[in-house]
């Protein structure tokens, strides 16, 4: 029998953990939040009476809307300021800059647990001041699982998305039972494709192994070891510089995916749920759905930077925002998916509306979740990434 190797172990603890999550169980939970809702009015604590000064968030991009601004303000009397970014990478280089000072609160995506468990720029959370029965269960474990080292707990749910297919309406159609990520690769979409580099190469990792022309196990054969994952990505690559002609433009963050599809002249790409369902919500003709592959699925956290100066701000944040109404502001606003229980009672029917047009039939039991990514990986595969956006 073959011995796993570490990045095997975590990468299925992480796809264990996470898939037992879905807004199905969000809707089993609802009746929690009646519950909750019963008691009235947020009541302040002491801790945040007397908290002063400001709560500083360094964050993604839209993930703290005006209204969840205003409802923390307003229940706390903190003040907040949010600084966004719009990767992993930049958040990570963010906080070796400047030694984890700065800021109170991160949102580090799960599968980067073992790029930040050596750099030593986080602090564990008090989980005796965490409200844990406010979390959906699944996402929580995922956090606590992945995250646990040193007798600490790193990282707590916040919110959960996915990367998939989008499209303008109007000018291309396409049924869930036949939507791929080869979609992007069809003659007629020549130079009309958008897409983040590295994510659009896993996409073609995964479009390749269904057709049966580079098996990999649903690329999870790439995390395994170093010469694995090399072999994988070369074949990858080679696809990804034939088809570079395809490319309207690479976004790099939530706006740059809306502006290329209303403004520079994107007709298909592979982008996050949020900001095409914003557009969705908003009238324009763009959809977003999850291919047969599966759509690429993350959560993001929250964490604490060894610099952290409002302690107790942090806390009340973490109250704030693990409320059901409060995970209905984010859902509506964000076009991602919130992690308290109860926050499907508190989304609008065009929210809910857009949740089941973009995960039809069995795509909620076919998400594929980043595995945990070893720092070898990460390194090589910024490689053939350069590879493909040079080309």
């Amino acid at each position: 029998m073959k011995k796993q190797t570490m990045a095997e172990i975590s990468s299925h603890k992480t796809q264990k953990a996470a898939k037992a999550f879905s807004r199905r169980t969000v809707l089993k939970n609802a009746a929690a939040a009646g519950a909750f809702a019963a008691i009235g009015p947020y009541l302040l604590t002491e801790e945040a009476k007397a908290a002063s000064g400001e709560l500083k968030v360094l964050i993604w991009t839209g993930y703290i809307p005006q209204s969840v601004r205003d409802k923390f303000e307003a229940d706390t009397g903190v003040s907040i300021s949010v600084t966004n970014y719009g990767s992993n990478e930049e958040l990570l280089n963010k906080m070796k800059a400047t030694k984890g000072r700065g800021f109170d609160i991160v949102s580090p995506t799960l599968n980067r647990r073992p790029q930040w468990e050596p750099l030593g720029l986080l602090q564990p959370w008090d989980m005796d001041r965490v409200p844990t029965d406010k979390v959906v269960a699944g996402l929580l474990k995922g956090s606590t699982d992945e995250w646990a080292w040193d007798g600490g707990i790193y990282h707590l749910p916040y919110i959960w998305g996915t990367e998939a297919m989008s499209w303008r309406t109007d000018m291309f159609t396409r049924e869930y039972a036949d939507l791929s990520y080869g979609d992007l690769w069809l003659d007629e979409m020549k130079g009309k494709v958008q897409g983040r580099p590295h994510s659009m190469m896993a996409g073609i990792g995964l479009y390749l192994d269904r057709i049966g022309e580079l098996p990999s196990n649903r690329m999870i054969d790439a995390y395994t070891d170093e010469d694995n994952m090399r072999r994988i990505w070369t074949e990858i690559t080679k696809f990804a510089v034939e088809h570079k002609p395809w490319i309207r433009q690479f976004w790099n963050d939530h706006n740059t995916q809306k502006s290329g599809f209303m403004q520079n002249g994107c007709v298909i790409g592979q982008t996050w749920d949020g900001p095409a369902i914003e557009l969705k919500k908003e009238g324009k003709p763009v959809t977003y759905m999850a291919p047969q592959e599966g759509a690429f699925t993350w959560l993001d956290g929250l964490s604490i930077p060894v610099g952290a100066k409002n302690t107790d701000a942090i806390y009340e944040f973490l109250k704030v925002a693990l409320q059901p109404d409060v995970g209905g502001m984010l859902g509506n606003e964000t076009g991602y998916n919130p992690v308290a229980i109860g926050s499907a009672d508190f989304l609008d029917e065009a929210t809910k509306a857009a949740f089941q047009e973009a995960y039809p039939d069995d795509a909620l039991d076919n998400l594929w979740w980043w595995p945990a990514e070893p720092v070898w990986y990460a390194a090589a595969r910024a490689e053939f990434r350069d590879k493909f956006v040079a080309a």
